[in-house]
């Protein structure tokens, strides 16, 4: 039996060696791939296009918009002379928002009345807007809390009797600067892994069904799971090369923490690529050429891989019925394995679901596709 796998190896060996062009290209794909996403993809919001329209024209105008100048969230670019102004601005894409200082913004401080400032955001980008308002907040209340700290400190009471009415003292973990990159490498990884991997096998059966030497196979003692072993342990090597490169690359390149395992990480990774083979093999019996194979693979596993499992809109948002259809996408189970090692530094005490579910996509999937081979040759 090992010598029938072996032979149907070395023959895959061979065709991969006489296609260069194609191993480098699978070699060097998932880098170039992880550097474009990688740094295209961001969620962090930054220097945002900022309007101000100041009606109060005061010193203490002046400072409370400063307060914004020396954020890296907001970019104060132009200066409205009137409210008609704001429509026009925001229609033609100039800024994202509008910051409106109503009159007696200074009368009504010193006071000691309550003023609300106006914010216009566009809408169109609903994550952006909501972040924009986040920023926003964060910028006006750490504003007014300086306020009442220079109030209280003028009227001569103690300084450290002031304080605001909720003492909010947030702390991230795993994440503590909140970098989108750490989220989305990971991410990026999962994506990359599963189509390539499918890609490198989708197109091994039915390229020999194109080159007409499918029926030489189809008359020799070779069991159908032997053809199916032999086929893809050259590209277990292969996309397990692409697990480190990606991996290096996620290191190297975008500096995401690693603090869990690398043994547990590359270990699981291995079982997660040998679930993209044995989708690339099942859709390889399935197919009638390599083009039609090519198409599948990448629409198979890419859509899914982005779309439900996690790595860009959360699970736990989407309808009932779209998450339960997640529990068939194995990238699913990996986003939270590679990014509870990466993020979070646990071990496989936490992860042992989610790594039994590949395990049993693995068998499932190879076992299909041997069957399926097994009706083509009767």
């Amino acid at each position: 039996m090992w010598l029938r796998i072996y032979a149907i190896a070395r023959k895959e060996v061979l065709q991969i060696l006489r296609d260069p062009r194609t191993l480098a290209v699978v070699l060097v794909m998932p880098f170039v791939m992880l550097t474009l996403y990688g740094y295209a993809i961001k969620m962090d919001v930054r220097h945002l296009r900022t309007a101000v329209l100041d009606q109060d024209h005061s010193s203490v105008a002046r400072d409370f918009l400063r307060a914004f100048q020396h954020s890296e969230y907001f970019d104060l670019v132009r200066y409205l002379d009137r409210p008609r102004e704001i429509d026009s601005v925001l229609d033609r894409g100039e800024v994202v928002l509008v910051v409106v200082v109503p009159r007696h913004l200074a009368r009504d401080l010193a006071n000691g009345r309550e003023v609300a400032v106006q914010v216009i955001v566009d809408g169109s980008d609903p994550a952006q807007a909501s972040i924009a308002l986040g920023y926003m907040a964060g910028v006006v209340q750490s504003y007014s809390s300086q306020i009442t700290l220079a109030a209280a400190t003028a009227a001569g009471l103690p300084r450290g009797t002031v304080a605001p009415p909720l003492d909010v003292q947030p702390r991230v973990w795993y994440n503590p600067d909140l970098q989108s990159t750490n989220f989305i490498v990971p991410g990026l990884i999962a994506v990359i892994l599963m189509m390539l991997s499918a890609l490198l096998t989708s197109m091994t059966v039915v390229r020999e069904r194109e080159r007409g030497t499918l029926e030489q196979i189809v008359v020799s003692p070779i069991m159908p799971y032997e053809l199916m072993l032999g086929k893809i342990l050259p590209y277990v090597f292969i996309a397990f090369l692409d697990v480190i490169l990606v991996l290096a690359a996620g290191q190297l390149l975008f500096h995401v923490p690693l603090r869990g395992s690398v043994a547990l990480l590359l270990g699981l990774s291995l079982l997660y690529v040998l679930v993209a083979l044995g989708l690339g093999l099942l859709i390889s019996t399935v197919v009638g050429s390599q083009q039609t194979a090519m198409v599948m693979a990448m629409v198979g596993t890419q859509l899914p891989a982005m779309l439900l499992s996690g790595f860009v809109f959360p699970i736990m948002n989407m309808p009932p019925a779209i998450q339960a259809l997640t529990y068939l996408i194995p990238a699913r189970y990996f986003l939270v394995i590679i990014r509870g090692i990466f993020l979070k530094g646990v071990g496989f005490s936490y992860l042992w679901r989610d790594a039994l579910y590949l395990l049993i996509f693995g068998v499932v999937l190879l076992l299909l596709a041997t069957l399926r081979f097994k009706k083509r040759v009767q």
